[in-house]
């Protein structure tokens, strides 16, 4: 917002689930295209693209999002919580005094998709505000659990980190910080919340139709082991919504997941030691913020 403010062309790019860890393995790389100012900031609770990324594109908590956009949380689908970013951008721009002189938004999903934009690249220069949303290595984290190669390639913390470096040198994201390189744009990248190495299941008790995340979840009359979780009766204690009366959350721990006491092996077998996020741990929550200039 200063930079917009200052009538400064600004490139924001969101990495979601970028670990602070991972950031400081790649800074290397660009810190020879750019001065680098890194600060860091704490990610919400639940550390979940449906609420800490619409908390960062709206400047509210769930709670207020909720309040004023009710149709944000009310589908069941969790990978549509997120379809409003733009118009939460927009609207907080706006509420901010913001109006730049032409805004580009876009959302990244994988590889080809960001190579498409890196080679129109010069169609984004005339914006001052250009946003780039990378959702690849969340879906790189999450899709490790299901795929036998990926978890040998990177079966522990610092294996995960050199996958992430060797898909950012070969990145699209990379070349499209090497084409802002030579424009005078004031680049603002950071991620929405990071992952951690979970190797402990925890029951979770609660409905059929509680949300499916292992790191946190949201319904009706939930509960779990104190010692390894922390039970939200409350809500609005901790600016989160409440979407039925009854609504509670609970929020792992550490390095515990959630698994359900019906099928409690058949889960830990396919989750333990994999990636995941959501929960309370500083992997999660200490997320960086980077401020770059051209060299």
């Amino acid at each position: 917002m200063p930079e917009l403010k200052k009538k400064n062309k600004v490139l924001f790019i969101v990495v979601d689930c970028m670990r602070l860890d991972q950031w400081m393995l790649i800074e290397p790389l660009i810190a020879e295209f750019y001065n680098i100012n890194r600060e860091y900031y704490f990610s919400i609770l639940p550390t979940a693209t449906p609420f800490s990324r619409n908390a960062l594109f709206a400047g509210m908590f769930p709670d207020e999002i909720h309040r004023v956009y009710p149709e944000t949380y009310a589908v069941k689908d969790e990978g549509s919580l997120n379809r409003f970013e733009s118009r939460f951008f927009a609207d907080n721009l706006s509420r901010q005094g913001v109006r730049p002189a032409g805004s580009k938004y876009v959302k990244i999903f994988n590889n080809t998709e960001g190579e498409e934009i890196a080679k129109r690249i010069s169609d984004y220069y005339e914006n001052q505000l250009v946003t780039f949303v990378f959702n690849f290595l969340d879906i790189l984290a999450h899709g490790r659990s299901s795929n036998v190669i990926l978890k040998e390639i990177a079966g522990t913390e610092s294996a995960f980190r050199s996958l992430m470096k060797s898909w950012f040198v070969h990145s699209p994201l990379f070349t499209i910080l090497k084409s802002f390189a030579k424009k005078d744009f004031t680049i603002v990248i950071t991620s929405d919340h990071g992952s951690v190495f979970c190797n402990r299941g925890t029951i979770a008790h609660g409905k059929r139709d509680t949300s499916t995340n292992l790191r946190y979840k949201y319904g009706d009359n939930l509960n779990s082991d104190p010692k390894d979780s922390i039970l939200i009766k409350k809500p609005e204690q901790w600016r989160l919504p409440s979407m039925t009366l009854a609504t509670t959350y609970i929020i792992a721990k550490e390095d515990f997941y959630f698994v359900y006491p019906n099928n409690y092996n058949e889960m830990v077998r396919h989750f333990q030691k994999s990636f995941q996020h959501g929960g309370i741990s500083l992997e999660e929550m200490v997320v960086p913020l980077a401020v770059l200039t051209p060299r």
